[in-house]
């Protein structure tokens, strides 16, 4: 039913009025929505309030913000205006869609082919035009400033072409452009984004036809921007400029970092070039400082495994480990712990690779393995430097895990990282590393191991019902959580959320990450199973009888409480 035939007959418009509307709208071309705005007959909120009624399809009232750039990419700029579409969030189910114009035949088949060729499923809402302008102008954000400069730098280059009369060095032109406005204010608006957007890295590639520049979100890379491949060497060159590199290399990687500030803040982005066929590739990573700040608890460590580690480190010396992949924050968690020691009456010295954030009253050095300034050599100048505490990056051979155990027997604390799966594989990996077992009872205070999932939104998140395998599978894990901590949940409905998406979370349903983790502390009983038989299923058999709960367990416990959801805590763990 039109929504003129609608409103007649509801007895808003005329019979005549109506008729003349119709006539009009034929004449014109124009849409009868336009129409009747036009004529004020109705506001724009009542008169798709009216459509919604007739449609029988929910009026969605948005916020513009709240669409972020993944979800707006699931339907092209060009076609979301053509058919007047445009996704507003995604949810782990669907694309929630906005139309205009939902009864519209073609507008259909479009949603359905896109549907088809991305692989999704979608739920349809109507929205207002206002609504849907304000949604389109968020694609041309980013790339309404870069397009800007990029004309400004093609007015530029044509005018200097006109001018230049003899050849010009290909490096001495790209350092030229580089330090030219237009391409300083690309490369300036991408890392203002990047920082806006709370993105981890910025990857800008080259590709076979254009230059793509991707953001890290939440874990997840998300395309962006496309720009003229022709602009690539000036955007590296740009990049290496802040980074102090050598522009004329590009045969192998280099690694740099700079700091700029953004919106007041001072940020550092840690910059690392790789050569590849077709062309340097950069990758940028973000480094809020105060991100370096956050307490152990805000990590997502609590209870007793928090109260297990935070007595530990109090002792006057011991070994510290935090172990998982690459990127389950290890290096943040350590971070934390030295916020807690970092005071005016200790030495603190770190042995970085690369440094990440830059903390006051810290003695920080990076190691630099190209001039033999490695873990293992750069740690036995550290023991001369009288320190009460050390960091060490990471124990990568036996020679570093040596030292590391020799430092923490002749009395200082020793935080460091150790790439295992899980708590209880630190103790065999140290002893594969060639650490005597004996070694081992005296100096390892506790083992952390960790991993990172995407926090709900509070705002929005959604209570859901789960399905009888998950149930059933949180049911035996709840069966087997140790001591006290699962008891809460054991008698009551299990209920799980989901993430819905809101301007708040600009419309992903997540807000930032957390840490699920297990703690492994050293007691008597662990000391003599490492002496006698230090197996890991001894050494996981004595961690259930410290209560121990593991990463998954903590990871459900999570997910009930609606910190995050139970497939974000089934993606990290199913390798357990």
């Amino acid at each position: 039913m039109s929504i003129i035939k609608y409103l007649k007959d509801k007895g808003i418009l005329e019979k005549e009025k109506a008729q003349q509307l119709s006539s009009d709208a034929a004449e014109s071309g124009k849409t009868e929505e336009e129409l009747i705005l036009e004529n004020n007959i109705l506001s724009e909120s009542d008169l798709f309030q009216k459509k919604s009624e007739s449609l029988k399809i929910p009026l969605r009232e948005v916020d513009p913000g709240s669409a972020s750039l993944n979800v707006l990419e699931m339907i092209p700029e060009e076609t979301a205006k053509y058919y007047q579409m445009i996704p507003i969030n995604k949810t782990e189910k669907d694309v929630e869609i906005g139309m205009v114009y939902p009864e519209d035949l073609k507008s259909q088949e479009a949603l359905k082919f896109l549907a088809r060729q991305k692989n999704f499923t979608y739920k349809v809402f109507l929205i207002t035009f206002t609504a849907f302008k304000d949604l389109l102008s968020q694609y041309r954000n980013l790339k309404k400033e870069v397009g800007k400069a990029l004309e400004e730098l093609e007015v530029e280059l044509k005018d200097e072409r006109g001018e230049e009369d003899g050849e010009v060095e290909p490096q001495t032109e790209f350092r030229r452009i580089a330090e030219e406005a237009p391409i300083t204010k690309i490369v300036a608006v991408i890392l203002r984004h990047a920082v806006e957007g709370e993105a981890s890295d910025v990857h800008i590639e080259p590709t076979r036809d254009k230059l793509r520049v991707r953001f890290r979100s939440l874990g997840e890379l998300h395309a962006s921007i496309f720009l003229p491949l022709n602009i690539h060497p000036a955007v590296v060159a740009r990049i290496k400029i802040l980074s102090n590199l050598k522009i004329d290399e590009s045969r192998k990687p280099q690694d740099g970092r700079f700091s700029t500030k953004v919106n007041g803040k001072m940020i550092d982005y840690r910059v690392s070039t790789f050569p590849t066929a077709m062309g340097e590739k950069v990758a940028i990573r973000v480094l809020d400082p105060q991100i370096g700040k956050k307490s152990l608890e805000n990590l997502g460590l609590e209870g007793k495994p928090l109260e297990s580690v935070k007595e530990r480190i109090k002792r006057p010396y011991g070994l510290i480990l935090a172990t998982g992949p690459t990127g389950s924050g290890k290096t943040t968690t350590l971070y934390s712990i030295l916020e807690l020691l970092n005071k005016e009456e200790v030495n603190i010295v770190t042995l970085e690779d690369p440094i990440e954030y830059f903390i006051e009253g810290l003695n920080q050095s990076q190691v630099k393995p190209e001039i033999n300034y490695t873990f293992a050599s750069g740690l036995r100048h550290i023991l001369r430097q009288d320190p009460d505490i050390i960091m060490v990056g990471e124990i990568r051979d036996e020679e570093t895990a040596n030292l590391v155990i020799h430092a923490a027997l002749t009395g200082h604390i020793v935080l460091s990282t150790l790439h295992t799966s899980n708590a209880t594989g630190v103790i065999p990996r140290l002893i594969d590393m060639g650490i005597r077992p004996y070694l081992i009872p005296p100096t390892l205070q506790v083992a952390m191991a960790q991993r990172l999932v995407r926090k709900l939104c509070d705002f929005c998140k959604e209570e859901v019902k789960p399905n009888i395998k998950i149930k059933e599978l949180i049911q035996k894990e709840l069966a087997e959580i140790p001591g006290d901590s699962g008891k809460e949940f054991i008698k009551k409905e299990i209920k799980l959320y989901q993430p819905k998406g809101c301007p708040k979370c600009t419309g992903s349903g997540f807000s930032g990450r957390i840490a699920l983790f297990e703690v492994l502390a050293m007691t008597p009983d662990l000391a003599d199973i490492i002496l006698k038989d230090p197996s890991e299923m001894r050494i996981l058999k004595e961690a259930k009888e410290q209560n121990m709960v593991t990463i998954r367990q903590d990871g459900i416990l999570k997910a009930l409480r609606g910190i995050t959801t139970i497939e974000e805590v089934l993606r990290v763990t199913e390798e357990r």
